[in-house]
């Protein structure tokens, strides 16, 4: 878990018995560059204030505010599919999916592609450019595209290809906070197998199915890692609050 800091490998150490202060933990990862950068938290305010200010007055019209976001499906036979798909904040209309077996960036760039194709499509193939430029100014106004902060949200070549689209305007949601993408992730919760079906004339592609990647779960983090609830220990070894008889 690299995203862990110098505090939470501190707190694993003394829950597992080692007598260790935590400034002598932070200069061990400090010597190995295992720590945040020094601007972490200026890049997490700079990217609060953009999410005020996509939502400090509300969308009016299509085409201002987009949402996208993952949602995962099991297969009978074990396997596991994942849809990237894009909503319209207002009109609350989807631009298609993405089907795939990983959420990259790559498949991020490919749903953002569907929806501006599909975009296009309503206009009568005219350009998003063209639909977004403001006579009076000859400004564009930039499409609000609001994500979570994953992965494959936060990679270089998803920035690059936003940089490469003057129509969109990347805005990531804080982490842990569903509620800040809430119309991509109701809809996303409540798509099935029905609804799927019911979607086959949108715009969809399919990429090839690639083998699941094997490794540690994050349930796993969830149940070990100490914290302020557990006293610094193990969740694994507190007794439950009431056991059973």
């Amino acid at each position: 878990w690299p995203a862990w800091g110098h505090r939470k490998i501190y707190g694993l150490m003394r829950a597992d018995g080692h007598t260790v202060s935590c400034s002598s933990v932070q200069r061990a990862m400090r010597r190995r560059d295992l720590l945040q950068p020094v601007d972490y938290t200026g890049e997490r305010r700079e990217l609060a204030k953009a999410r005020k200010a996509a939502f400090a007055d509300p969308p009016t019209g299509a085409n201002q505010v987009w949402q996208l976001d993952f949602s995962e499906y099991e297969t009978t036979m074990g396997g596991t599919w994942r849809l990237a798909g894009m909503c319209d904040y207002y009109s609350k209309y989807e631009y298609g999916w993405h089907i795939g077996p990983s959420c990259t960036g790559t498949d991020a760039i490919t749903a953002v592609q569907v929806a501006i194709t599909e975009a296009e499509r309503l206009a009568g193939g005219r350009p998003l450019a063209d639909q977004l430029l403001d006579p009076a100014t000859d400004d564009i106004k930039k499409i609000k595209l609001v994500t979570d902060s994953g992965a494959a949200f936060k990679g270089s070549a998803f920035a690059a290809f936003i940089a490469s689209r003057p129509e969109l305007l990347h805005i990531r949601t804080r982490r842990r906070s569903p509620g800040q993408n809430g119309v991509r992730g109701a809809r996303s919760g409540r798509s099935n197998t029905s609804t799927c079906t019911a979607w086959r004339s949108k715009p969809w592609t399919i990429s090839p199915e690639k083998p699941r990647p094997t490794g540690r779960s994050s349930t796993t983090s969830d149940h070990t890692r100490p914290s302020a609830c557990t006293g610094r220990s193990r969740s694994t070894t507190i007794p439950p609050a009431n056991p059973q008889p």
